[in-house]
């Protein structure tokens, strides 16, 4: 489709939309549908709306349409040897650029580089009033000073429709080598945290059922200096072990299939092990750590919350307990102005976070 036919098409319906007091699903491959609330409303569908508009290997930053397939992206950066630092789960050969800044979602990397949304530098948004607006590359923010490029990540569609987004890319790191090390959670969490305070260049770890699996990535001398400090086995399934944590069809993840609950932590780093029942692995150096658990929403946020975290019910279970922690009074009185100042008619995405936005 032609690509100002999609913006005036896609203008008509959010203003019908509004008119009627209708909400809208923005939706692209649906490849990550199931996270966040359930959400009803009519389908806006963005993959009409695809295509690299600009990309200069020699300047490292890459600017697309919304329903651009992410596969696609990263294939074009491969060919220039550069990628996606923060390595985005695709989660399904559907996925598009505009899902992946939506869900805000980073791989095994993120400890080393960043999060995605470090790596946004701009965005075009279609408001709720049918009006573009970019932010970013045009310097633009809003009234309250926020970077909206950068709030954009993890927003879900409730502010609005992602047309564009500049993402800064970096070259892929001349050598890569993962060590394995069989120790118990409480001494990889001490181990991490040791090495994370020395010169290594560890760009990845998962911890689980009693090994310990560190990636190390950048120069040859640096990686094989690194390897020789730090001892531990060679993983000769290296590639294909992180593309299974990175998409989660690692083994520790199969209970997804049967819906039983899976919680994401983000705590500190430091954290020691959490009294909390269930399996668990964990990545980014202690930071995050995946949990499938029975046990209450109650229990396992007081938990998180209690180490300086919070938790979401990421897959399955009963998302009526709430799929992300609640919010403090201030911060969902912020939530609440961002919603009606993109979105006055509180079309978008109703409910995909929290309930009340």
């Amino acid at each position: 489709m032609d690509a100002e036919l999609f913006k005036q098409q896609a203008k008509a319906q959010i203003i019908a939309a509004g008119a009627e007091h209708h909400p809208l699903e923005i939706r692209g491959g649906g490849s990550k549908s199931w996270y966040g609330q359930q959400v009803q409303g009519e389908l806006l569908d963005t993959r009409a709306y695809s295509g690299v508009i600009d990309y200069e290997p020699t300047e490292l930053v890459i600017t697309a349409r919304c329903g651009t397939p992410l596969a696609e992206i990263e294939a074009l950066l491969a060919q220039n040897m550069q990628m996606l630092a923060f390595e985005p789960p695709h989660v399904g050969s559907a996925a598009t650029l505009g899902g992946m800044v939506a869900s805000g979602l980073s791989g095994p990397s993120r400890q080393a580089v960043g999060a995605l949304r470090d790596f946004v530098l701009g965005a075009v948004l279609m408001d709720g009033k049918g009006d573009i607006l970019h932010f970013g590359g045009q310097v633009m923010k809003n009234v309250a000073g926020y970077d909206v490029s950068r709030l954009l990540a993890g927003s879900l569609g409730t502010l609005g429709l992602i047309l564009e987004v500049s993402l800064k890319v970096l070259p892929r790191p001349f050598a890569t080598s993962s060590r394995r090390f069989a120790m118990s959670e409480a001494e990889a969490l001490r181990c991490l945290n040791q090495w994370g305070g020395l010169p290594l260049p560890i760009s990845a770890s998962c911890w689980q059922d009693g090994l310990l699996t560190l990636r190390l990535s950048g120069a040859q001398a640096a990686v094989s200096a690194a390897e020789q400090n730090l001892g531990g086995e060679a993983v000769a399934d290296a590639g294909d072990f992180w593309q299974a944590v990175r998409e989660q069809t690692h083994a520790f993840f199969a209970p997804v299939s049967t819906q039983k609950p899976l919680w994401r932590l983000s705590l500190p780093s430091t954290t020691a092990p959490l009294a909390l029942p269930g399996e668990m692995l964990i990545e980014w150096g202690g930071a995050q750590r995946w949990l499938f658990t029975e046990a209450d929403a109650q229990t396992i946020r007081s938990a998180a919350a209690a180490a300086g975290g919070h938790a979401s019910l990421y897959r399955g279970g009963d998302k009526g307990v709430g799929v992300f922690h609640p919010l403090a009074p201030a911060v969902a009185q912020i939530h609440r102005r961002l919603k009606a100042s993109f979105d006055p008619s509180a079309i978008f995405n109703i409910g995909r976070m929290y309930p009340e936005f």
